[in-house]
């Protein structure tokens, strides 16, 4: 099983606000819908309430929602009460990757559980006035290389860097 984490940060490490993306990107979206493809993607209960309905559970994936709440289902989605329920759920997958994809608690019980192979992050080149944030990690701990970079333009309000991280 190959567990990858794949997120975009502003220019404060803020993921959202509100229970909400702040911004609008298409090209990083477009990256994320193309990584995620055929995946297994794995969320907590508000970023899947945060999707907008029409979109929810995300098309061509696995989707995966983590709450504590015993009582919660989600339609065309597996649920887990633990990260390290699901991951164990996971463990004998060979074909596809298991993608964390937010929000902040899930990240961080991620990266501190240390079950994250590879990381993928659009670092965005703007502040947003999040209320939530990607947790601090040691940079030390992965091999960083730069995958594409975005100027802006009539589509992009903000410049931005996608990166992959691989654990060494």
């Amino acid at each position: 099983m190959k567990v990858s984490l794949i997120v975009a940060v502003d220019a404060e490490s803020g993921i959202g606000k509100d229970n909400d993306l702040m911004w609008h990107l298409p090209k990083d979206m477009k990256f994320f819908k193309d990584k995620t493809s055929g995946q297994i993607v794995v969320m907590g209960r508000k970023n899947y309430e945060s999707i907008p309905k029409r979109f929810r559970p995300l098309p061509k994936r696995e989707n995966v929602v983590l709450t504590k709440n015993k009582d919660f289902e989600a339609e065309g989605c597996k649920v887990f009460h633990s990260l390290n329920e699901c991951l164990i759920a996971y463990e004998n997958e060979e074909e596809r990757t298991v993608f964390i994809i937010g929000g902040g608690e899930i990240y961080r019980l991620a990266l501190e559980e240390d079950v994250v192979d590879e990381m993928f992050i659009t670092h965005i080149n703007k502040a947003y006035g999040a209320d939530t944030f990607f947790p601090q990690f040691d940079a030390s701990k992965w091999e960083v290389s730069n995958l594409f970079e975005q100027p802006i333009d009539e589509r992009h309000d903000a410049s931005f860097t996608v990166k992959q991280y691989l654990k060494k």
